[in-house]
Parts: C-alpha cells; structure tokens; sequence
C-alpha cells in the first residue's frame, strides 16, 4: 500500500523517521515519554485483570483459580488488541502535539473504565457457555434487563476507544508537522475509516440494546467488523495502486 519513501530524513520534518523495506516510512523512532505514560496505563490495566492477586494455598484452590483463565484470556487479547493499534499509530507518526496528548489521554482513560465490564462480561460468558469461573457457579446476569445495561455500558466503552484511534488518524491525516506525501495521507485517512467502522458497529449494538432488541443480535453485530474491516482494506489498496500508478505517470 505504500510507495518508497523519497525522504532522507535530515531538515524534512522535527519528527524522527526511519523506513522500512516494504516502503512504510515510520516516524515514531524512539520511545517518547508519552508512549511510556501510556505502556504504564496499559500494564495497569493489565493488572487489573488477574484472575487473583492471592497465591492459592492448596492445589484444589488452584484448580478452580485456573476456571477463570479462560475469561481471562479473552479480555487480556482484547487489552493487547487495544495496545497494539496504539503502538501502531505511534510507531507510523510518533505525534507529541497538544491535540495528540488530549486524545491519547482521554484514550487512556476511557481504557480503564472498559477493563471492568470487558472482564465482567467475559467471565459471565465463559460461565455461560463453557461452565467455567465464577460465572459456572452462580449466574452472574440474573435479568434481561441487567443484560442490556453491561451490553450499553461495554458498547459506550467501546465506541470510545475506537472514537479516540479514529481522531488519532485524523490528527495525523491533517498534520503540517508530519509532511505527509499523497499516499500516505491516503493511508491515514483509511485507518480514519477503519476505526470509524468500529464505532459504527458499537453504534448499532447500543441502538438494538436501546430499542430493546435481542441481546443474542446486539452481541452478534460485532462479528460485521471483520467483512467491513477487510472492505476498507480493499477499497484503500486500490486507491493507493490507483494513485501511485497515476504518480508514475506523471514522473
């Protein structure tokens, strides 16, 4: 999707830049201090997940401590996720502007609110549907409408976060600083796309919750990120070959 970078990196941006073979210009060489807030979050965050702080004492103890590693398992993969397309942005940009600092922050936070209903709702899952954690042992929704509040409450949180990685890519897409060239611009713009497709989805999960649709559908519709995610992948590869063709051309 990206042409050889022409740069050679000296009285071309304040930012630092390094390219990688496949083209990609990264400008987000080294680790800045605000990358190192945010890892520091994020291992919070982590921590936050442990099943328990409490070593067991006895091996049945640590049988059923293991019952909720699955859970786990499913709420730190989405932790990691979030993680990793936070790095991703930093490692293409590496952006310290005021307006950059508010939004990471404001990401940061909306992260810390999410880690407890990702892990309530992943251990009330698991419970459901593999009898295992203390979701197997005593039901952890009792009613429908408790249902729909942790679906609203876990929609909102993630709505946020992708709302944040789609300002982000805005941020960087309309960037002076960055002196970005047309195709990569073109680039930014799509991982624009890409995360508003995140909260597109989260917008109809909370809508079906809110008009008071099946909690199975308002679940369900998030299995439509991955056909929308590979759509936009597709349309912006062809706009790139479309755009680098139309470069060489014009060379």
């Amino acid at each position: 999707m990206f042409r050889p970078a022409q740069h050679d990196g000296i009285g071309v941006s304040s930012v630092a830049r390094v390219t990688l073979f496949y083209g990609m210009t990264l400008r987000g060489r080294e680790v800045t201090r605000l990358e190192a807030l945010s890892d520091a979050v994020f291992g919070f965050a982590a921590t936050l997940l442990v099943v328990s702080l409490e070593v067991p004492q006895t091996f049945p103890e640590l049988v059923k401590s293991l019952d909720g590693f699955v859970a786990f398992a499913f709420s730190f993969s989405m932790l990691i996720l979030i993680w990793a397309a936070h790095n991703g942005f930093f490692r293409r940009y590496g952006l310290q502007d005021s307006w950059t600092v508010v939004i990471n922050s404001v990401l940061l936070f909306v992260v810390l609110f999410y880690i407890y209903p990702l892990k309530f709702l992943s251990t009330a899952l698991t419970g459901l549907f593999f009898r295992l954690g203390p979701g197997a042992e005593r039901p952890m929704l009792t009613s429908r409408d408790e249902m729909a509040s942790l679906m609203l409450i876990y929609g909102l949180g993630f709505i946020a976060v992708f709302a944040c990685f789609s300002l982000l890519y805005l941020r960087a897409a309309r960037s002076k600083e960055l002196e970005l060239d047309e195709v990569e611009r073109l680039d930014a713009r799509a991982w624009v796309r890409h995360y508003l497709i995140f909260v597109g989805v989260g917008c109809l999960s909370v809508a079906i919750v809110l008009t008071g649709g099946p909690m199975f559908l308002a679940g369900m519709i998030y299995s439509l990120l991955g056909p929308l995610c590979h759509w936009n992948g597709t349309v912006s590869r062809r706009r790139s070959r479309e755009l680098e063709e139309q470069q060489r051309l014009a060379a």
